[in-house]
């Protein structure tokens, strides 16, 4: 019995070398595109999402070659549903080790360009990373959001009830609310409703914090396109900035998640919402695709 012809190279499975890493819980897949572009489609990102059949992640962070010539790196980021967002804070900060780690930069501060602008994480002494992620943006039109004008809270009709939201854009949009108990939160029944509810054209990540004091909180966020992850660099920030603008917290602030502590500090309107915290790689891996 004679074997068939192998596959010509063109045809044959391409093996995908990949670094799993996370920030404080929040875990993802991370690719050096930097000599080689990544070609993968959303199906093709959904199966490598995938906990049982294929590597498992929140997030897929990709690192390109800079297309400015301020900048060090590129930086895209896709959901577990293959969708393509614009900011992740928690990978910011596994950006900036991957490429320290790799030697694709011996800098311990650099300046990377996303689809929503450009931040600079930079490596601390103490092993944790800090992340410039830029200035919160309030103004409904640019979360997007739709309100007739800029508030500092919004009642938002969820099935039938009022539930009282703050809403600001960290890069990517979040709706953040005040619950009394946020182990008890409906994180997970009521955060996919709020993610894709019709105000919120491009969707949104649904926050829930529990304030301890002016300087203390806990946070829970089901991310649009992931669901509920152990921690959220962004939504760490928005809830932060939510609280200081409302007046109830005072900067810094530390953010209790699931995975771990965050400690996010900003001084005000129109200034940058700094993020201080862990980043871990866990493994090197490679994949067939």
């Amino acid at each position: 019995m004679s074997c068939p012809d192998p596959l010509p190279p063109d045809e044959a499975a391409v093996k995908l070398k990949f670094t799993k890493m996370h920030g404080a819980g929040n875990d993802f897949v991370v690719v050096d595109a930097t000599r080689i572009p990544l070609t993968l489609d959303v199906a093709g990102i959904r199966r490598l999402a995938d906990r049982h059949f294929g590597i498992g992640f929140d997030q897929m962070l990709v690192v390109e070659p800079a297309r400015r010539a301020d900048t060090d790196f590129y930086y895209r980021i896709f959901n577990a549903d293959g969708g393509e967002v614009s900011q992740c804070g928690n990978g910011a900060r596994c950006f900036v080790r991957y490429v320290h780690d790799k030697g694709l930069s011996a800098k311990d501060a650099i300046r990377v360009e996303t689809r929503s602008g450009i931040i600079e994480p930079r490596l601390e002494k103490d092993g944790r990373v800090t992340v410039n992620m830029g200035a919160p943006v309030f103004e409904p039109a640019r979360i997007p959001f739709a309100a007739q004008r800029r508030a500092a809270s919004y009642e938002l009709e969820v099935e039938g009830r009022e539930v009282e939201i703050c809403a600001v854009s960290m890069g990517n949009p979040h709706a953040v609310q005040v619950v009394a108990d946020v182990d008890a939160a409906p994180v997970t029944s009521e955060g996919p409703l709020i993610e894709r509810h019709p105000r919120f054209p491009e969707r949104v990540n649904a926050g829930y914090m529990q304030i301890v004091d002016r300087r203390h909180i806990k946070l829970r966020v089901f991310e649009r396109g992931a669901g509920e992850t152990l921690s959220c660099g962004t939504g760490a920030c928005a809830a932060a900035v939510a609280g200081i603008a409302c007046g109830m917290l005072d900067s810094p602030v530390q953010v209790n998640t699931r995975g771990g502590v965050l400690e996010i500090a900003w001084t005000g309107e129109a200034q940058p919402v700094f993020m201080t915290g862990p980043a871990q790689s866990v493994f090197d891996g490679e994949i067939e695709v």
